[in-house]
């Protein structure tokens, strides 16, 4: 009857499958069967997941209880077996609630919880949770103990090497030291005597010898894993202008853009107004000439009527020679010009209202 330590029983699952047997409920079994995994410890049946080897019947039935708050294999709407209450403990084969076990009593691997705790349990307790006892109980050796050694007493110490798989699927040897010191406290190797535990920056060759329980990897203690990090002062001001800064920064790009945006804008606005302002004043003069024009064409036909001038045409301004011939040669239309104020240009006389102005009359 064994288990695997559920700190490295999480590493060995995020890597590989849980390997249980295959027999569901109701199928043969062999209590033979049972072993320790080697490398990983885990507790192996020929029973599935959700089963256990009854050992009277020799048949896999469904589990009695469980060991976990949410245990692994079951459906999403399963049933789970009940949890085993205040002094009792659900052991490996997860068949049913016993009662924890006296001070030397056999229990099984790594499985303090199987043991009673000392009356002084509350001092003697893992408080930190690495897993060094459990109310003050530890297994080694498959013996139930008290973790109330202290700091100069022999001590008992169990080495287990465990096989670790890594992310890139290589296997690595991690090596678990457990002994029955206090807390505070080690128990060395070599002597098998309790130890004071070291403080931050001592050399050290694993993690219970330090007292945050960390050993780095250069052979010095460090931090607690859980220490919260401090931040100085001046850090949050720094951090606190580069914020402001890129708010301002922004601020400004924007500004920036929008300006330009604006000034395009007005240019645009500008050039359009100038360019209407010009055909307006285009349109003008042409209105202008045009009205010199024909003023000046109904003034020589006038002269050439009354026989008091020479006849003038359009042709002499362009210093072409005159045509040969009667005066009849010309069109014979004498155009009218209406201004604005709703005269004839001409005979100088306002037409009806809503009566069209002539554009051209026939000749007199």
């Amino acid at each position: 009857m064994h288990s695997l330590p559920l700190t490295l029983a999480i590493v060995y699952l995020a890597s590989h499958c849980v390997r249980a047997g295959t027999v569901s409920k109701g199928g043969d079994c062999s209590v033979a069967s049972q072993r320790l995994n080697l490398g990983t410890y885990q507790f192996y049946s020929e029973c599935d997941i959700i089963t256990f080897c009854n050992a009277t019947a020799s048949k896999c039935e469904l589990k009695g209880c469980r060991k976990d708050q949410f245990p692994f294999g079951y459906a999403d709407n399963a049933d789970f077996p009940p949890l085993c209450p205040s002094g009792m403990f659900c052991p490996d084969e997860e068949d049913q609630c016993l009662e924890v076990l006296p001070v030397s009593s056999p229990c099984q691997f790594n499985r303090d919880d199987q043991c009673q705790p000392p009356p002084n349990h509350a001092q003697l307790k893992d408080v930190q949770g690495f897993g060094r006892n459990s109310n003050g109980a530890v297994c080694l050796h498959n013996i139930c103990m008290w973790a109330n050694a202290t700091t100069g007493e022999a001590c008992t110490v169990e080495n287990t090497v465990f096989a670790v798989f890594g992310s890139d699927g290589h296997e690595y040897a991690d090596v678990v030291s457990r002994d029955n010191c206090q807390i505070n406290s080690y128990c060395d190797s070599s002597t098998l005597l309790c130890v004071k535990t070291k403080e931050y920056g001592a050399s050290c060759t694993g993690n219970k010898e330090c007292a945050s329980f960390n050993c780095l990897s250069a052979g010095a203690c460090g931090s607690s894993t859980d220490t919260p990090a401090h931040v100085s002062k001046w850090v949050y001001g720094v951090v606190a202008a580069c914020a402001l800064g890129g708010v301002v920064g922004t601020l400004s790009l924007l500004l920036t853009l929008h300006k330009k945006e604006r000034e395009e804008a007005r240019k645009q606005r500008m050039q359009y107004w100038e360019e209407q302002n010009a055909l307006r004043s285009s349109f003008l003069s042409m209105q202008e000439a045009a009205h010199t024009s024909l003023h000046s064409f109904d003034g020589n036909t006038r002269r050439l009527q009354n026989g008091s001038s020479k006849r003038h045409s359009y042709y002499d301004d362009l210093q072409t020679p005159p045509m040969q011939g009667p005066s009849k040669s010309l069109s014979g239309l004498r155009y009218t010009v209406v201004s604005d104020d709703g005269y004839d240009s001409q005979l100088q006389t306002p037409y009806a209202s809503g009566q069209a102005s002539p554009s051209c009359s026939a000749p007199r």
